[in-house]
């Protein structure tokens, strides 16, 4: 019954046991990197919920972290979906880790330099943002509307910067369990 084989796409015998194996030996990696997905995707809908229902503009710092955000949900979402052997997965679970500490330097450089400045403008993330078109593309998700000292609002008595940071942090974290459960 272990050898039974099995004919999967291109007419390649594997024994059944074995393929069992390797498609269930990444399946907790997986739902952590759904769970990675859901977390910030989620963080850029409670931003737009945050902008268009209680008219809480975002400065240049705020929409650089919607795109971080943007790409490790994208990326974590497009490695669920491929068929990706444990090498794969790391080496896009790394790139998410990356992303992620990305987002908590960017995160406290709002809170401890930029929110104590009059403007964003000539920052890296104003550059970023306006030179790479995406604020005139997308203006409802990536427009800057406010300064970055405008931009401190607080939710809970935490101010948003904060929040940013630790979801950053948590995803991070994610990110390195996913990617110790899939070298060892």
């Amino acid at each position: 019954m272990l050898y039974r084989s099995r004919v999967l796409k291109g007419n390649l015998n594997v024994p059944y046991s074995i393929h069992c194996l390797r498609s269930s030996s990444v399946q907790h990696e997986i739902k952590i990197l759904r769970l990675i997905s859901l977390l910030s995707i989620g963080s850029v809908a409670i931003a737009l919920v945050s902008q268009y229902q209680f008219d809480m503009q975002p400065c240049a710092w705020c929409v650089f972290q919607r795109l971080l955000y943007l790409m490790i949900g994208m990326t974590a979402l497009l490695l669920t979906f491929l068929k990706l052997n444990r090498k794969g997965l790391s080496i896009g679970t790394t790139g998410i880790i990356a992303i992620a500490i990305a987002g908590v330097t960017s995160a406290v450089y709002q809170e401890k330099v930029a929110a104590n400045t009059f403007s964003c403008a000539q920052t890296f993330a104003d550059q970023l943002m306006t030179k790479s078109g995406l604020d005139a593309a997308a203006p409802w998700l990536f427009g800057i509307y406010a300064s970055c000292m405008e931009a401190r609002i607080k939710l809970l008595g935490i101010e948003y910067a904060w929040w940013s940071m630790a979801m950053f942090g948590m995803i991070g974290v994610l990110g390195i369990i996913a990617l110790l459960r899939l070298r060892r």
